[in-house]
């Protein structure tokens, strides 16, 4: 191991090398136009059916990962979204909210990609967790705050539940708890980098979902 490997903890390493993809994502089109109440509950709803899919994806992956050695720390209970999502999506869309649910392009390249990590690479695996999970215990709330005050959703109520962490009491220790487990992933240099590029990739599906979605609710000018 070389001397900058040794001196940046992972966790540092991921967060940083993924940032401008991070950032991108952050500011589509899309979400600053939802954030900023630009649009109405039909985009909010139809962001959370895209949700569903890719959580679905991950958290079906979940199950086959808990034992294994390099996933399986970060596969916790606490953080599981699909029952809190399709609450939401009750409320959203009504109790048959299945019925024409469907995943936009973008969404189901990036679900199939999460299933494939889980499946044949559970480090790759890792890269998806992360950006989504701490992404939703971090910007998320922003997210939360935004839909209850634009739509009338009740405080952390039905329609924004996908946002609370019922189980995690105290979020910033969960996340430099998280965090120390990135540090101490099981994977060697060359795997650690790989999975700092499946990091990106993970990043830049989320874009090409906010691509979509800001195509299928254009802004008239």
């Amino acid at each position: 191991m070389d001397a900058t490997a040794t001196v940046t903890p992972f966790s540092t390493l991921i967060r940083t090398a993924s940032h401008e993809q991070h950032t991108e994502a952050e500011t589509s089109t899309f979400m600053g136009d939802l954030l900023g109440g630009r649009l109405g509950v039909d985009a909010y709803t139809r962001y959370t059916e895209q949700l569903w899919f890719v959580y679905q994806a991950l958290e079906e992956g979940a199950e086959a990962l808990r034992n294994d050695p390099v996933a399986g720390p970060f596969i916790q209970p606490e953080l599981m979204r699909s029952t809190e999502l399709e609450r939401d999506l009750a409320h959203l869309r009504g109790e048959n909210w299945r019925e024409g649910l469907e995943a936009l392009p973008a969404t189901a390249a990036y679900a199939a990609r999460v299933t494939e990590c889980a499946r044949t690479w559970p480090a790759g695996y890792i890269a998806h967790h992360y950006t989504r999970y701490l992404g939703d215990l971090s910007g998320g709330q922003i997210i939360r705050d935004k839909a209850e005050k634009a739509w009338g959703f009740e405080r952390k109520g039905d329609g924004v539940r996908f946002y609370v962490f019922e189980e995690i009491t105290n979020p910033a220790a969960f996340k430099r708890g998280y965090r120390e487990l990135l540090d101490g992933v099981n994977a060697d240099d060359l795997e650690k980098q790989r999975i700092v590029e499946e990091c990106k990739r993970a990043f830049a599906l989320n874009t090409a979902v906010f691509r979509e979605l800001g195509e299928v609710f254009p802004l008239s000018a």
